[in-house]
């Protein structure tokens, strides 16, 4: 069978610069000034890209608060997070700074973003303000490639199966006081447990990633508890594959944004007792939708751009980057 030529690593549209940077997740954008209101043409070269690579990075952006969510404003509205510190004034950014006075937490897990809302945040936009001499490195796995990966009996167990989301993580927030054990039950009421399909079908795609994430999942549905947290820890070791992974060495006024319906993240913790301040911003979402109907595999479309179909059952044992 003859093999399709290969993409090319740089694409440009609009003077807008997307370069590849790994085989299934990941895009640089260059020719991009987030100071300037970008044209309709060079919006829709980054939305592109956004969606095509999952994970889009942009360099050397001294941007305000203000101009990094004017940016955010052209994908959906802005969200803003139930629990973290979220700014007086400008209720949507979270500042995450994190030093030996205030050590980092909480973010050294893979996870989707806020997916104990019945529509989590559909991208993360974060921005680098002090960066340490080493460490803090966060890194990002294709939950698309994940699910392509997956063997054609693994897709057919789970297809349908939907999973029980909760902010589980931030329970111990809440101490045992009266007023503390007050708010919670108001947020119980704000934020009653979801349930998601375990695989997600994208709105803007189309394609398949798996939809369960270690922060906030809790269970499977219809399976007995030991079966469900089986199941759940071996999807969620598919986003611990190197082959699925981008990892982003920050540098100061670069600027992340990935696709949080697709993505999972892991920001590590190796560069404490150092500074780290990141500002970030959330883009709404819509409720989660699953595939309708009976099983069918799924006509894979890579971020090269080029169609493939699953191995036939019977063929040889087919690599986990060959899936992807």
């Amino acid at each position: 069978m003859s093999q399709a030529p290969a993409a090319p690593a740089v694409t440009e549209a609009a003077g807008v610069q997307v370069v590849r940077l790994n085989g299934n997740i990941g895009a640089e954008i260059r020719g991009v000034d987030l100071r300037r209101p970008l044209s309709d043409e060079q919006f829709a070269a980054i939305h592109d890209a956004f969606v095509r690579h999952e994970v889009i990075v942009m360099r050397n952006q001294d941007i305000t608060l203000e101009q990094q969510m004017a940016f955010g404003a052209r994908f959906g509205e802005l969200s803003v997070h139930p629990f973290s510190p979220n700014l007086d004034d400008k209720r949507e950014v979270i500042v995450l700074d994190y030093s030996a006075d205030n050590p980092p937490a909480l973010t050294d897990q893979w996870h989707s973003d806020e997916t104990f809302r019945l529509a989590p945040p559909m991208a993360t936009i974060l921005r680098a303000k002090i960066v340490p001499a080493y460490g803090g490195d966060t890194l990002f796995s294709s939950m698309n490639a994940a699910y392509t990966g997956l063997s054609e009996r693994l897709k057919q167990y789970i297809h349908g199966m939907v999973a029980r989301h909760d902010f589980k993580t931030f329970r111990p927030l809440f101490t045992t006081s009266d007023e503390h054990q007050a708010k919670l039950r108001d947020i119980e009421k704000r934020f009653p447990n979801p349930w998601h399909p375990v695989v997600r079908v994208h709105p803007v795609s189309g394609r398949r990633s798996i939809f369960v994430n270690a922060q906030f999942t809790v269970a499977i549905r219809d399976l007995p508890e030991a079966e469900s947290q089986g199941l759940l820890n071996y999807l969620y070791a598919r986003a611990t594959v190197p082959e699925y992974q981008l990892r982003v060495k920050w540098e100061p006024d670069m600027v992340v944004m990935w696709d949080n319906r697709s993505v999972q993240h892991y920001a590590a913790h190796d560069y404490y007792p150092q500074r780290r301040k990141m500002e970030r911003i959330t883009v709404a979402g819509d409720e989660v939708r699953g595939v309708v109907g009976p099983y069918e595999p799924e006509a894979i479309r890579l971020p090269d751009g080029h169609d493939v179909r699953p191995a036939r059952q019977g063929a040889r044992p087919v690599r986990e980057f060959e899936r992807a």
